[in-house]
């Protein structure tokens, strides 16, 4: 009979999965075998699994993925060279944890936003903040930053963000300035934060794709060395027979 307005008072207290649970709990004939402990438990584990709820899809939105992509979803069926066993090893989180980085390359149309998206999904899931950038909009939007004051601001931004996702690597030149921006980037991350890059150049050229040896070579230290790679190859996922 008091269950009406504690089901209220549990919305005024923020607590709207227990609310939600108080209320099924009383329609729910079965409900008078379990004990008083057993009771709050199933209460507190629905407050628990609406907060977790709340905070993932905060997450998402705030890493800002290019494509709705999940684990389940991903394609192993057509033959594009995509190593199962790494890609399950990847999906338990370990590399994050580890502070190593995904490198994925292969053709246009063969997945490989797709897949850096679905392993971002994974670290949004367990608890770890992304973000996502293409490296063609990531680069003007720090030289814009040297002239209006947000350039520490962005950088910082980018360091303290666990999985880095940086789609586009190696589409065109890159400048001086763009290149020492890189080293920034991957200076403050080295061994403290992980990323995620896909790029249709294999990881062998992209020391002459950066341009400058002595650059070349600080990036790809930090980059490269502790870093798990998904080398694609294969006809393209966006052809009509074989969609994603």
């Amino acid at each position: 009979m008091l269950n009406h307005p504690t089901v209220e008072r549990l919305h005024q207290l923020r607590l709207p999965g227990m609310a939600r649970a108080l209320a099924s709990q009383a329609q729910s004939p079965e409900i008078g075998q379990l004990s008083f402990e057993e009771r709050l438990g199933l209460l507190v584990d629905c407050e628990a699994a609406e907060r977790e709820s709340r905070q993932n899809t905060a997450r998402l939105k705030r890493a800002g993925l290019k494509q709705a992509a999940t684990p389940e979803d991903v394609n192993f069926r057509h033959p594009r060279r995509l190593d199962r066993a790494l890609f399950a090893r990847l999906m338990t989180g370990r590399w994050v944890s580890d502070h190593q980085n995904v490198l994925i390359c292969g053709p246009t149309g063969i997945g490989k936003t797709y897949l850096a998206c679905a392993l971002a999904n994974q670290a949004c899931r367990q608890g770890h903040s992304v973000l996502y950038v293409r490296l063609t909009r990531l680069l003007p939007a720090l030289a814009i930053g040297r002239g209006d004051g947000s350039y520490l601001k962005l950088l910082a931004q980018l360091a303290k963000t666990e999985v880095l996702v940086i789609d586009e690597w190696a589409l065109a030149p890159l400048s001086d300035d763009s290149r020492r921006d890189l080293l920034e980037i991957f200076d403050d991350r080295h061994g403290t934060r992980s990323t995620i890059i896909t790029s249709q150049l294999q990881v062998e050229h992209w020391h002459a794709s950066i341009g400058d040896p002595t650059l070349a070579d600080a990036i790809l230290d930090r980059l490269v060395h502790q870093a798990h790679t998904l080398d694609l190859d294969g006809e393209s996922l966006r052809k009509p027979e074989k969609p994603v």
